[in-house]
């Protein structure tokens, strides 16, 4: 059985909940601007049935709902749970929050050795946030890119890059942030040495075989956790 197959009515009982398959029909209805009476037509029911299915909590078609997800774009799972892809974030804040200072060699250890960040820049057409594959190399930050991307733009100005990771089931993250200066990184020893890091090849693709690195001027960080 794949994310698109209806399950037997044995494990059809899942704990989607009443109003939860309803929301995320009208959500993606909506964003596909179709009318309710239209989801129902393309579904083959009737609008009344299509209500009931998006008010019942268990008791429904799986045959029925695996039709209104073909006709919403969206997988059979993906209507009856959720999204497993959504930004994180979705759970509600943790009881007794509260928001802590990393200190400089905190920051860097959750940086780790590598991962996916975010540089955030000024270019021609404004403020821009991308997301780049990076390195940690001699306390500076190390990405790739390619001549021409808006990325590569970063170099002989300041920059910030941003890391954060977030914990949903616990309502707790933490987020590093570098601002400094971009520099093109061109000695051949070190651009040979850090291409042959596994991790330096970007997610993206491509020959990226510009190198810049982010050379920290403030290091900061915070945490959000409970009492």
């Amino acid at each position: 059985m794949d994310e698109n197959t209806a399950p037997s009515d044995e494990s059809a009982g899942v704990s989607a909940g009443p109003g939860g398959i309803g929301r995320r029909i009208a959500l993606r209805s909506q964003a596909l601007g179709l009318t309710g009476e239209q989801v129902a037509k393309r579904a083959g029911m009737s609008p009344r049935y299509l209500q009931h299915l998006t008010e019942v909590g268990t008791d429904f078609d799986p045959g029925a709902l695996l039709r209104v997800a073909a006709v919403l774009q969206v997988t059979y799972r993906e209507l009856l749970e959720g999204r497993t892809d959504a930004p994180p974030g979705q759970a509600p804040a943790a009881p007794h929050p509260v928001l802590m200072k990393l200190t400089t060699p905190e920051c860097w250890d959750r940086l780790g050795e590598h991962g996916i960040g975010r540089v955030a820049l000024s270019g021609d057409a404004g403020p821009a946030v991308l997301p780049v594959n990076y390195l940690v190399d001699s306390g500076t930050i190390v990405y790739r890119t390619a001549p021409g991307h808006v990325t590569a733009a970063a170099v002989g100005h300041e920059v910030a890059f941003e890391v954060d990771h977030v914990d949903d089931q616990l309502s707790q993250g933490w987020s590093v942030l570098i601002v400094g200066t971009a520099e093109h990184l061109t000695d051949p020893d070190t651009v040979q040495r850090l291409a042959e890091v596994d991790e330096a090849k970007p997610w993206a693709g491509g020959a990226r075989n510009l190198w810049i690195r982010v050379v920290p001027a403030r290091v900061t960080g915070r945490r959000i956790g409970t009492l």
